[in-house]
């Protein structure tokens, strides 16, 4: 793979091109997660979004155009869960809220396939410099929104000022990562829960000075 982003010149949709489209980039992405981009062919993904090939090849130019179109979309979904819990994002407490749906979420699917968007950079970020770049893209715009928090819980004097959010934010990435990974070889939520707290931990370690001071005096 080595063009990934390869698609035809950008052309005005119909509502029903729109959705024919969207139908067929969703069936690659849910086939792609479970089998990996290597395991999934051209015509599983008609088989599994319902259209004809020629559809397929009219939005698509080849496969790698069809995994640019997947890389985004997974990257979209991953945010619009977490979203509602990152952009409000100004409070340990609004950390651990955060933390806990992400353990509910792997609690639930036991770990099975992984995170979306980290599968896709295990397989394809040493094969493939545009998707790794599609990829990095989607990790940059997530760290965005935990570094946006992090200096708002600066703003508020939750965190030292000295503290620089940004590579909290990247720390924060490891650890959900990581923690996916684990979790996904062990079938349990145990792996993300035990790696985001310790994240968090360092972080709430990390309070202003202010909010330590009583705490030492005590």
């Amino acid at each position: 793979m080595t063009s990934v982003g390869a698609q035809p010149p950008a052309r005005r949709l119909t509502a029903r091109g729109a959705s024919t489209r969207n139908r067929i980039v969703r069936a690659a992405a849910d086939l792609m997660h479970a089998a990996g981009v290597a395991g999934t062919t051209m015509d599983q993904v008609v088989d599994a979004s319902g259209t004809s090939k020629s559809q397929l090849y009219h939005y698509f130019a080849d496969k790698d155009a069809l995994v640019a179109a997947v890389i985004k979309t997974q990257a979209a979904r991953m945010l619009e869960f977490q979203e509602p819990h990152l952009e409000r994002l100004a409070s340990i407490a609004d950390l651990r809220q955060w933390r806990n749906a992400v353990v509910r979420s792997v609690d639930e699917g036991q770990g099975i396939n992984g995170c979306a968007v980290g599968s896709l950079s295990s397989e394809l970020a040493d094969r493939s410099e545009p998707a790794r770049i599609l990829i990095e893209a989607a990790f940059r715009s997530w760290e965005s929104y935990l570094a946006a928090g992090l200096r708002r819980m600066q703003d508020r004097g939750e965190l030292d000022p000295e503290a620089d959010p940004a590579e909290l934010a990247t720390g924060l990435m490891a650890a959900y990562q990581g923690g996916y990974l684990l979790s996904q070889a062990a079938r349990s939520s145990r792996p993300m829960a035990i790696a985001l707290d310790l994240a968090l931990d360092s972080i709430e370690a990390r309070r202003a000075r202010s909010d330590r001071a009583p705490e030492a005096a005590s």
